[in-house]
């Protein structure tokens, strides 16, 4: 069994006042949007950045003396909704806002798309069975079902529309509206033509007579792109459901014991700190706490990624969500049951699926400009077929350059594959704290391990054992004899002595004439032979017998048993690796050469200064492993900072990254999921440039024919399926990855 790994104190290098407000946005639709509201946010004073996410419906603003009742002001002049979430609810409530949201738009969606096409089929029916020229009674069906389709399936968008004209803007659903309107205003002018028994060929040009009408296509516009939004509300909820698969792991209630003793079962949220709890075999922790009675093996892989059984027993530390799996515990609660650690972790998920990756800026400023843009294709269009003489095919290609220029892909490019990224890395115990992060650990080239407490597991042992030439004994009675004398030490170099010779089980001697020498080290008697445990340049230590040294012992840290997988597979990757360590040069070598680090891949004998003018090599993306505590500064001057860190120490502000366990090989499992999803980011943008890039001036050139208002709305639905297919591949892919390894223990030279 593992022994639980202490609780670190966290650290904070941040001194930072800025405030962070989150908010519940309502009315979003497109990319556009989110970049509308956070253009507008961030022109008001005190604001340093805001991030909003049209996937999960939220705004998270940073500043300076913010005013929650301003920033939702100004969101309303947009024309949205913006609601506080509160600081002091705790991560459930928060959560539960936004599923409800979120479960409202896609019922929404869902209700719009089931009405768009129970008006769209019938029409397409008999718009291709009826005859030519049709009866009045078809003319009339498909111009009265047209006409209710914009009504009951647009006038979300048609409102949505309005909204952004009366404050001066556009948005995605400006070009809806624009195309599904032309599309039957085309089509009203010709059956109104029918019905008042008006000669446009003699007006208008002879192939006005033979052209279709368009109220199927307006139909089926509004009926696609809903099915497209009712698709992307279901994938945004399932791209971020590792928050709510978090907080469900937390009960619902807790049996507490009263001062009389008696059980009682309170809401989880009641807990207080001292109240005690009481957890019987099977099961899940309601509170972070320490165990005050009994003993048992308590499952916290959810938290820190262990795999096996935690034993826990009086003093132990416990935390919210771990499975106690056979005997009963009473645990003495250390925080209220709104704010544990998994709820804490829980709110870094969320706040990381809300933030933005560098590469989205991209995405965001060509939607800002995007609408516009291409209503200006749409106007140049018109006039140039205008001009050629050809209205008609002007017409066409007008509505379907509107219909077909949709900029959703390009708005679900990045968030779509951030949530299910970023979710993935939580159901592995691993803590990404933002979007950037993430995608700057996929461009990582170098990476740099401080040695204490990430390669190593801070306990002394014995690395490397090295005779003199001229030794008379060989290493197994040197090692005997040093250990003999060692026993009576409690020098940390002695235990690491003494425990090896016990792994070796060798008798140790009795020892006379012992002596401590402060500042050199010990001597005594064994056998007659006077041994002598001396400190040394070269190693750790020095073994003199009789004055005579019969070789040195050099001690290092205990290698963690998957450290040298890790580094094998961050190898593989392509990584440039190095190790940092405070050791002399031979200590830190012996470590290295376990690790298969060779001489020019250590770095010995570095101070927190040096260690941090280490990670700030130009020219290179570099990642830094540390433990959080004395390489704060070198983690938070990398590009990516990483803290491997105790499940109840998630909270470590130096790193951007934290894997709360004891698993080096989540380090090499990171950098892989952080490059799987970049590569779907970059692949996602593709996809979205290249569909507006090939389709928006075939729409121009009318290449798409007199059907292509509607094969133009078919696109636009594959365009944001194909996004969004994309990125749920992303998480089946990253679901169907191994658990960390562990690889065998490091070979211990000595």
């Amino acid at each position: 069994m593992t022994a639980p790994a202490p609780a670190m104190t966290p650290v904070s290098v941040s001194s930072d006042p800025s405030e962070r407000l989150r908010f519940q946005v309502g009315g979003m639709t497109c990319a556009g949007c989110a970049a509308s509201i956070q253009q507008a946010v961030e022109s008001l004073p005190g604001v340093a950045s805001a991030a909003v996410s049209v996937t999960d419906g939220t705004a998270v603003v940073t500043g300076r003396d913010l005013t929650a009742a301003t920033i939702a002001a100004e969101i309303a002049t947009r024309g949205f909704t913006a609601r506080p979430l509160e600081a002091d609810r705790d991560a459930v409530e928060i959560r539960s806002a936004i599923e409800r949201q979120q479960t409202t738009n896609e019922r929404r969606w869902r209700r719009r798309t089931i009405v768009g096409f129970a008006i769209w089929l019938p029409l397409l029916a008999l718009h291709w069975l009826s005859p030519d020229p049709a009866p009045a009674w078809i003319a009339w069906t498909m111009c009265l079902g047209a006409t209710a389709s914009l009504i009951f399936v647009g006038g979300g968008f048609y409102r949505s529309a309005f909204a952004a004209a009366r404050r001066g803007t556009t948005n995605m659903d400006t070009l809806i509206a624009i195309g599904a309107t032309t599309a039957w205003a085309f089509s009203a002018l010709l059956f109104g033509s029918h019905v008042l028994d008006l000669d446009l060929t003699s007006l208008l040009g002879d192939e006005w007579g033979v052209l279709p009408s368009y109220f199927s296509e307006a139909a089926a516009l509004l009926a696609i792109i809903s099915l497209g939004h009712w698709l992307e509300a279901r994938a945004s909820a399932r791209a971020g459901s590792a928050v709510r698969e978090l907080l469900e792991l937390q009960p619902d209630e807790a049996r507490c014991i009263d001062d009389r003793g008696r059980l009682r079962t309170i809401p989880s949220a009641e807990v207080r700190p001292g109240d005690r709890v009481m957890i019987g075999p099977g099961d899940r922790v309601a509170v972070d706490g320490v165990v005050v009675d009994g003993v048992s093996d308590v499952d916290e892989s959810v938290v820190t990624g262990e795999s096996l059984p935690v034993p826990k027993s009086s003093g132990a530390p416990i935390v919210a969500g771990s499975l106690n799996t056979t005997g009963r515990l009473v645990i003495e609660a250390t925080v209220d049951g709104r704010h544990t650690t998994l709820t804490r972790i829980a709110a870094l998920v969320q706040d990381a699926q809300s933030s933005k990756a560098a590469i989205q800026r991209l995405a965001d400023r060509v939607c800002a400009i995007f609408v516009p843009a291409v209503l200006l294709v749409a106007a140049v269009t018109f006039v140039g077929w205008l001009i050629a003489g050809d209205p008609v095919r002007g017409t066409i290609s007008t509505v379907t350059v509107l219909i077909i220029s949709c900029p959703c892909a390009l708005g679900l490019a990045t968030p779509m594959a951030v949530m299910v990224g970023t979710g993935a890395a939580s159901r592995r115990g691993i803590l990404v704290k933002s979007a950037a992060a993430l995608e700057r650990a996929g461009s990582a080239e170098r990476i740099v391990f401080d040695k204490t407490g990430t390669l190593t597991s801070g306990a002394p042992v014995l690395a490397e054992t090295t005779l003199a030439p001229d030794a008379r004994i060989d290493a197994t009675r040197m090692l005997q004899l040093a250990a003999s004398v060692e026993a009576v030490s409690e020098h940390p170099i002695g235990r690491a002595i003494v425990i090896a010779a016990n792994d070796a089980e060798l008798t140790l001697r009795p020892v006379s004439e012992f002596r401590a020498l402060p500042g050199e080290g010990v001597r005594g008697r064994v056998d007659q032979q006077l041994v002598e445990i001396l400190r040394d340049e070269r190693a750790s230590c020095r073994v003199d017998i009789d004055g005579v040294t019969a070789g040195t012992f050099t001690i290092s840290d205990a290698v963690r048993p998957d450290a040298a997988a890790a580094i094998t597979k961050l190898k593989e990757q392509g990584l440039r690796v190095t190790m940092l360590s405070g050791d002399r040069r031979e200590a830190a070598a012996a470590v290295g050469r376990q690790l298969g680090l060779g001489p020019e891949e250590i770095i010995a004998e570095a101070t927190p200064e040096s260690k941090r003018d280490h990670i700030a090599e130009p020219g290179f993306v570099t990642l830094m492993v540390g433990d959080g505590i004395n390489d704060a500064a070198a983690l938070a001057q990398a590009d990516v900072g990483i803290a491997m860190a105790s499940g109840t120490n998630i909270a470590i502000e130096s790193a951007d990254i934290v894997i709360p366990g004891q698993h080096v090989t989540a380090v090499p499992f990171t950098v892989d999921l952080a490059r799987r999803t970049l590569r779907t980011i970059r692949q996602n943008l593709f996809f979205a440039f290249i569909y507006n890039g090939a389709m928006i001036p075939a729409a121009a050139f009318g290449l798409l024919g007199l059907h292509g208002p509607m094969l133009a709305a078919a696109a636009m639905g594959a365009s944001d399926i194909t996004v969004i297919g994309n990125a749920l591949r992303l998480k089946r892919t990253l679901a169907r990855r191994p658990a960390f390894e562990t690889g065998p223990p490091a070979a211990n030279p000595g």
